[in-house]
């Protein structure tokens, strides 16, 4: 049988089954029981956040943060052109710009120094997005916002563990988005959650999640709401993998220091970063392929899914897909355009051993020449 490593996989090592059957044996399986409380009571102390709100999925988290945050149409949002699609997304579905802002090339992160010059009077936040799992530079984030009484949503959904300056992503901001979705650190297979310090708008994303009804007069919906909550099903996967995300963290962080014993002295690859700042959840091992390589990103991708190897390409950014391309035609983004044509993703499952990354680097190394 053909040797096959995926780039990601779950690994479901703790209660999640014994909590899984209560819930079947209870018949709690809708959005409704104790697992969903309890998983958000421990991912709130885990970030060290006074609130955490679950919801169906990542993508949906971010909308109903920007919702809650009063993002309307005609507002603008700066987010990074070097991200997952869902953050542009979210902003465009409240009638807002996501404007783009082009990325810096230690991290892959959205670079700082770039946001005062797309601020207008439209508007009314910052994502910054921890792409990969390492942390953006937040302290200039934070003063600018401050200057002109923005928002800062982070979009952690890759970064759950991921630490600033010694405080946890999720933490940093007015709120902050996670995904849960089965590739993640911890998953519950699909879901998210929104986490934040600010009782109101904790109480305000509580009531836009479930169709907007009053918490104290069932059946009365004063606003506007979603169905965007989580099954108790999903929240008693999500409470195990919390229960073991120290673990989580621990093993995606020794698989990175693999890749770097392994692929040691081959100046070709450079891997994911982490600053003297910063601590890396290590969500996903990536490489940028040296520019001089005599194969490009595309056929060495092609070669190790030959050699049994499955990798993933570094997002699209945004500016160049379809829906944000016209009004972006004339802007340049030369950091993130270089970055997403040679970077890629490597394997980077909990489950993966050190014969596994040795291999995956050796042919590696071989099929790169």
């Amino acid at each position: 049988m053909k040797r096959f490593i995926p780039v990601a996989e779950p690994a479901l090592v703790g209660n999640e089954k014994t909590y899984v059957l209560d819930c079947l044996d209870s018949t709690w399986i809708s959005s409704s029981g104790e697992y969903i409380q309890r998983f958000e009571s421990a991912f709130a102390d885990f970030c060290g956040a006074r609130h955490a709100v679950s919801c169906c999925n990542g993508t949906v988290a971010l909308h109903l943060a920007l919702l809650a945050l009063g993002v309307v149409p005609g507002d603008e949002v700066l987010i990074p052109t070097l991200t997952f699609v869902a953050t542009a997304n979210a902003v465009a579905y409240c009638g807002a710009r996501p404007v783009l802002v082009d990325s810096e090339p230690e991290t892959w992160n959205m670079n700082p120094q770039l946001i005062r010059k797309h601020i207008t009077p439209r508007t009314k936040g910052i994502i910054p997005v921890h792409l990969y799992g390492h942390p953006m530079d937040m302290d200039p984030v934070l003063e600018i916002a401050r200057e002109h009484n923005l928002f800062v949503l982070e979009d952690a959904a890759e970064a759950h563990g991921a630490e600033y300056k010694g405080r946890r992503a999720g933490t940093l901001g007015d709120a902050a988005t996670f995904s849960f979705y089965g590739n993640k650190i911890i998953t519950t297979g699909e879901g998210g959650m929104v986490v934040t310090d600010d009782d109101a708008l904790a109480a305000n994303l509580r009531q836009l999640k479930g169709q907007g009804q009053d918490p104290s007069r069932r059946y009365w919906f004063p606003v506007l709401g979603y169905n965007y909550r989580m099954t108790n099903v999903a929240a008693a996967i999500g409470l195990a993998q919390t229960e073991k995300i120290e673990w989580h963290l621990a093993r995606r962080r020794e698989n990175a220091m693999w890749y770097r014993k392994h692929l040691s002295g081959y100046d070709q690859f450079t891997l994911s970063p982490e600053k003297s700042w910063a601590h890396n959840a290590f969500w996903i091992n990536c490489v940028l392929l040296d520019r001089k390589s005599p194969v490009d990103r595309d056929t060495l991708m092609a070669r190790l899914a030959e050699a049994g190897i499955e990798t993933r390409p570094f997002f699209y950014p945004m500016h160049t897909l379809p829906m944000y391309r016209d009004e972006n035609r004339e802007r340049y983004f030369p950091v993130a355009d270089d970055l997403a044509v040679r970077g890629f993703n490597l394997p980077s499952s909990a489950s993966l051993t050190e014969e596994d990354v040795a291999y995956i680097c050796r042919m590696l190394v071989e099929l790169a020449s």
